[in-house]
């Protein structure tokens, strides 16, 4: 059988959708031939016409995920939708920047909750409803360069995503014969909300540059490829696997 990097009839769920890197994937998926739920805090009207426009279907879901009390009500509206979900894309996440000897408690617990607590009960409610029903699905995580590099003054933001690494190689064991694929993608440096303070500091901005080989930070569409493969039968056959697109800056 030939490769298939088809997701028509499939239903994803994409959370952080509103911008950035959430918006691409939703996007790409949606050229892919796929159905969107949109999960943000924000409008998802700007997300909503470029799924439209790539000729997908959308819904858009709002959702705080600090707190759990939305991730049962992000599977089910879902499935009111269309009927299914097939597709769960762990893209929220938020960062909190402070030297270590001086971090709070406060942004400690507000990014592991968003970042690594939510992931896990949304991709357990997810997979609960999978393996009930006997179907397969794909788990796709948003990881960073931090699951495997330190960073500085971001103490909880590389924590969680370290612990993100770790998740989903857990849940890839725990799921895979069972027909859920658990992956990763770890992004870059993309130009996204969250990197603006970098790409403003003209220091900061020509040091990264300097140790990106492609010579440039990542556009959010660049993305996209990476998404689709690990959400598409193409990657059946992939489990537990953090993939970095970052234009080669761990191999420098």
């Amino acid at each position: 059988m030939p490769i298939s990097f088809d997701l028509t009839g499939k239903t994803a769920i994409v959370t952080g959708a509103n911008t950035g890197l959430g918006q691409a994937i939703s996007v790409a998926l949606a050229q892919a031939g796929a159905d969107v739920a949109l999960v943000g805090r924000s409008s998802m009207a700007e997300t909503e016409a470029a799924v439209s426009a790539a000729g997908g279907r959308s819904l858009s879901i709002q959702a705080d995920l600090s707190s759990l009390e939305p991730v049962d009500r992000i599977i089910s509206e879902t499935v009111a939708w269309t009927g299914r979900a097939d597709i769960l894309v762990n893209n929220a996440g938020i960062i909190r920047r402070a030297d270590a000897i001086d971090f709070t408690e406060a942004d400690w617990d507000a990014v592991m909750d968003v970042n690594l607590k939510t992931v896990f009960f949304l991709s357990q409610a997810f997979a609960r409803r999978l393996i009930t029903e006997g179907k397969s699905g794909k788990i796709v995580n948003i990881a960073s360069l931090l699951s495997f590099q330190g960073g500085i003054r971001i103490p909880s933001y590389t924590a969680s995503k370290s612990g993100l690494a770790g998740l989903t190689r857990l849940l890839a064991c725990e799921w895979a014969a069972k027909g859920i694929n658990v992956n990763a993608i770890a992004p870059g440096y993309f130009s996204t909300n969250n990197t603006e303070a970098l790409r403003d500091d003209p220091d900061r901005n020509a040091a990264i540059l300097s140790r990106i080989p492609a010579g440039h930070w990542g556009q959010p569409e660049e993305l996209g490829g990476a998404a689709v493969f690990l959400a598409s039968p193409a990657s059946d056959y992939v489990h537990g696997v953090v993939l970095p697109v970052d234009g080669g800056w761990l191999a420098r």
